[in-house]
């Protein structure tokens, strides 16, 4: 279990970026896996899921998840939505107390926010194509949408680091072709690869939309007992992976 230092500060609210150690999921998916995505025995995700709900201080049917799909799609959870089984989106944001929004992560960037001034909080799923496309810019829009005097806290956990995420250059053309000035994201590794910052990509899109971001800084691909790693699970030639949760919520 890891926390934002700056968040742990905010008596009103609840986090915690899970890792994959405490749970009940066997082989592959040893042991806290929440995804229910994954090939995984659905029993153990539920109990998987207990373990995080339990931990969090609410039932597990006040635990919001989303059917996420790289896309850049906000939904705000109410009173009118909250019983929906499923969020298609790649973040939530919700104002109501007493309920957990958690994002699944194995590499991609897992972000929870909070605006202190509005007590509403957020989480996003943030890998390359969904920052790519906006989900971040997205999320802050609706922010400000509920209101627009805010003050936005961003923390940003564990995801791929710089120096394991390798890339090759159409994915470089594609960021450059999009902005020149995303070079300094990529550092070069050999003639056909190149070494991509997924971290400090999402970390500068925060900041320029005036998010106030700390980082909980962990290398999801090399910290093999902590996390999950979708790029590790492609390396060893697994036929699936597990995710890892992290959470946010508003105390009743």
């Amino acid at each position: 279990m890891f926390y934002s230092k700056k968040f742990k500060k905010f008596k009103n609210i609840k986090h915690c970026f899970f890792s994959r150690k405490g749970g009940f999921s066997k082989g592959i998916y040893h042991s806290l896996n929440c995804g229910k995505g994954s090939k995984d025995n659905k029993k153990n995700i539920y109990k998987n899921l207990s373990v995080v709900s339990k931990k969090m201080n609410v039932s597990q049917k006040k635990l919001s998840l989303m059917n996420q799909t790289h896309s850049n799609k906000v939904i705000i959870i109410n009173k009118k939505n909250i019983n929906s089984k499923k969020f298609n989106s790649d973040a939530i944001i919700t104002k109501l107390k007493g309920i957990a929004l958690g994002v699944v992560t194995a590499d991609c960037v897992p972000i929870i926010l909070y605006d202190i001034k509005n007590k509403s909080v957020g989480c996003i799923h943030a890998g390359w194509r969904g920052a790519f496309n906006g989900i971040i810019e997205n999320t802050i829009k609706k922010f400000r949408k509920l209101n627009s005097n805010n003050e936005i806290f961003a923390s940003v956990g564990p995801c791929i680091g710089s120096k394991s995420y390798e890339v090759d250059i159409n994915f470089y053309k594609k960021f450059i072709s999009k902005s020149k000035k995303n070079i300094a994201y990529f550092v070069k590794k050999d003639n056909n690869k190149k070494l991509f910052n997924l971290r400090k990509y999402v970390n500068d899109k925060l900041v320029s939309l005036n998010a106030k971001v700390d980082h909980v800084n962990h290398d999801t691909f090399k910290e093999e007992k902590s996390f999950f790693s979708y790029r590790r699970s492609q390396k060893l030639q697994e036929k699936d992976y597990g995710r890892c949760i992290s959470i946010i919520s508003i105390i009743s």
